[in-house]
């Protein structure tokens, strides 16, 4: 890695160091609220979007280019990586994620494949390729895929859901099947990140975005070790981010489960939570729907956000979940001005 990426504002944040101003960079920065993502994708189907090196990576360098922010993160979903262990996969108009397929027995786990990323997603190589190839110096990547609990209930539920009642059904009713699937989810998704760490990516964010579903003693008793598993093994090389949204109660444990910096949803006290965990390093957390609202009252909530942690070091701004697709994008862009300006 160059010094030039070392010393960056961003992972200089990873590392709990002081910069010069907050680093912000926003989830799903890339996405359908900007019009050059919508000409770049045309009539392509997302799943072949997604599986497009030159396209992902077109959307992923707009994005930095046109905001200003200080990092990108590759353009890609979190479900394709469930594609090459047998899951029929698609994206439908309107609905979103659909496996034809969901796992709901034993032996449909016995049947899920395990093998490298390297070979059954190499379009993931080249995307990092073409980005790292035109991103500027100073600008790291962000690579990215889902932790363990979230990929399997994708994989258990087939869908979105509201409540997860095939998730938890499987997960007290057989806890044997669940762990078996964990272990597989688990197992994936170590092999997945490492392969974007020998691409070329400087940080690497896990998703746990239907963690929030549970409560503190299941996830201590189902997930944990599994999503402390997955850190422990990609950790060293690049700095990991460790994401979950919908239930601050489990930012001890999270915290305890590991990654570099923790990423906290708008439901979570930024600072106190950040004593609580005890960690160098974290990401947050203005709420998206606020970047709706009028440009001075959103810029408002953005600076109570950034009054409560003072410019203490280590502090990412981001917001708790990713901009939604109708966002004003000159909401967006006065949002990332703000926040590099900021003085307490």
């Amino acid at each position: 890695m160059n010094d030039a990426l070392q010393q960056s504002v961003f992972l200089k944040a990873c590392r709990g160091e002081q910069t010069d101003y907050t680093p912000v960079w926003l989830n799903r920065q890339a996405g359908r609220y900007m019009k050059e993502y919508h000409e770049v994708k045309a009539d392509t189907p997302s799943l072949d979007f997604f599986k497009t090196p030159h396209l992902a990576a077109q959307v992923t360098c707009d994005a930095q280019r046109i905001l200003g922010v200080d990092a990108a993160i590759m353009f890609a979903d979190l479900l394709p990586i469930l594609e090459p262990m047998g899951l029929e996969l698609d994206y439908i108009v309107g609905v979103g994620p659909n496996i034809a397929n969901p796992v709901r027995s034993n032996a449909d786990i016995d049947n899920l494949r395990v093998a490298p990323s390297a070979d059954t997603m190499p379009y993931i190589g080249e995307v990092i390729r073409l980005i790292r190839a035109e991103l500027p110096d100073d600008i790291p990547l962000i690579g990215f895929g889902g932790a363990p609990f979230t990929l399997a209930s994708y994989a258990i539920e087939g869908k979105g859901s509201r409540n997860y009642i095939q998730v938890k059904k499987l997960m007290l009713s057989d806890p044997g099947a669940f762990r078996a699937i964990m272990e597989k989810m688990t197992t994936c998704a170590i092999d997945y990140f490492r392969y974007q760490i020998d691409e070329g990516v400087q940080a690497v964010q896990i998703f746990d975005s239907w963690v929030g579903c549970l409560s503190v003693s299941d996830y201590r008793e189902y997930v944990f070790e599994h999503s402390r598993r997955l850190i422990s093994e990609i950790s060293g090389r690049v700095p990991v981010i460790h994401f979950g949204t919908g239930n601050p109660a489990l930012l001890p444990l999270m915290a305890e489960a590991g990654g570099d910096v923790m990423a906290l949803d708008w439901r979570a006290p930024l600072r106190e939570s950040w004593d609580l965990m005890g960690v160098p390093a974290v990401q947050g957390n203005m709420d998206p729907v606020a970047l709706f609202a009028k440009k001075e009252a959103m810029l408002a909530t953005a600076g109570s956000v950034m009054k409560e942690v003072e410019r203490r070091p280590g502090h990412i701004f981001n917001l708790g979940h990713g901009i939604l697709p109708e966002t004003p994008v000159d909401n967006v862009k006065a949002l990332v001005d703000f926040v590099h300006e900021y003085q307490v």
